[in-house]
């Protein structure tokens, strides 16, 4: 017999046992065990919730097809209550990291269009590559260079223009 508290169905014990083919002294059982925590009338009646009977239904299963005693469910249902609350934690952390990222670019927009010298993140990146070299000289691997290095830059594009005014010529 279902019974209807605040908008939700709830079943009497009896009703409960007949549905899952089990003992209501089972059920009392697993009370017992903490198992389920079914609600209770004010006349100490058990009324078990959907939410009971999905729990109800785990445990039988794992009783039933799986094999496993007692102290085993309630491990089981311990490891799935806490695997459930990482997993909101998780979602919960990950929510706010892209909140945050968003917020994040939306500053380095902002910034940039307020910035002196106009620059993507690209080009920032490019230049910091290869690593910069010292007030002292020489370039790094395709980085950026010192005070003397920009006069070796200087000489190797003459270079090239040479070259290939040369090699135009012939």
């Amino acid at each position: 017999m279902a019974t209807k508290r605040s908008g939700k169905a709830y079943y009497m014990i009896s009703a409960v046992a007949a549905k899952y083919d089990i003992h209501p002294q089972t059920l009392r059982l697993y009370e017992r065990e903490g198992l389920l925590k079914p609600s209770r009338t004010e006349g100490n009646t058990r009324l078990y919730s959907e939410e009971d009977l999905d729990q109800l239904e785990t445990i039988l299963s794992l009783t039933r097809e799986l094999g496993v005693n007692l102290a085993g469910v309630e491990v089981i249902l311990n490891m799935r209550r806490k695997m459930e609350r990482m997993q909101q934690e998780v979602n919960e952390f990950m929510a706010y990291v892209k909140k945050e990222l968003a917020r994040g670019l939306d500053d380095w927009e902002q910034r940039l269009s307020t910035a002196m010298v106009k620059s993507s993140p690209t080009d920032l990146v490019r230049s910091g590559a290869g690593g910069a070299a010292g007030a002292s000289g020489g370039a790094g691997a395709g980085g950026a260079t010192g005070a003397s290095g920009a006069a070796d830059d200087e000489e190797e594009e003459e270079i090239d223009v040479a070259s290939a005014a040369s090699k135009r010529s012939s």
